[in-house]
């Protein structure tokens, strides 16, 4: 994303998780209605972004916090993310994913009913605007394969390990 993209939002915030050597930051922006984005960014280029958090990414931040604490599972936060009616189907059900599971592109098509859809799941998934919170890091290959993430798979990996409490102590939060 454009830097000059990012000024459409009413809140802009960046947060930088305990693992920002492996996550790099994370930038929270919200319109009036609720959460639109969760990026990842690299540390160098956050200095870039002019801030200014609002009453929603603070609670975002929050929340954040205490998911790498070990202390949230699931996140209690209005999103407003931009997509068709389908990729909000494919949202809702990464959102459905529990805590330390994945599911496979497969299950997600068959649990919307669209058994063979696989492809317009994993585009769907690709779109994600709102990393972590809507748990698109939680999907694999049907052979239980890391496969593509907006953030890189070596965050998809971490996201993975940490949620199965197999990131080594030192890397884990607290």
């Amino acid at each position: 994303m454009k830097h000059n993209d990012w000024q459409q939002y009413v809140g802009l915030e960046c947060y930088q998780p305990p693992a920002s050597e492996a996550l790099g930051s994370v930038v929270i922006a919200a319109t009036a209605r609720g959460i639109a984005r969760l990026d990842f960014m690299d540390n160098d280029q956050v200095s870039q972004l002019s801030q200014r958090p609002s009453d929603l990414t603070r609670t975002c931040r929050t929340q954040l916090e205490e998911y790498f604490a070990g202390q949230r599972q699931q996140f209690d936060l209005p999103l407003d993310a931009a997509g068709t009616d389908f990729q909000h189907q494919v949202w809702q059900s990464l959102s459905r994913i529990p805590y330390g599971e994945t599911r496979s592109y497969g299950e997600l098509a068959e649990g919307l009913g669209r058994k063979g859809a696989q492809r317009a799941i994993g585009a769907a998934n690709g779109r994600n605007p709102i990393a972590i919170i809507v748990p698109c890091h939680r999907v694999i290959g049907s052979d239980g394969s890391l496969t593509g993430y907006a953030g890189g798979i070596g965050r998809k990996q971490w996201l993975l390990a940490f949620e199965a409490q197999e990131v080594p102590l030192e890397l884990q939060p607290g």
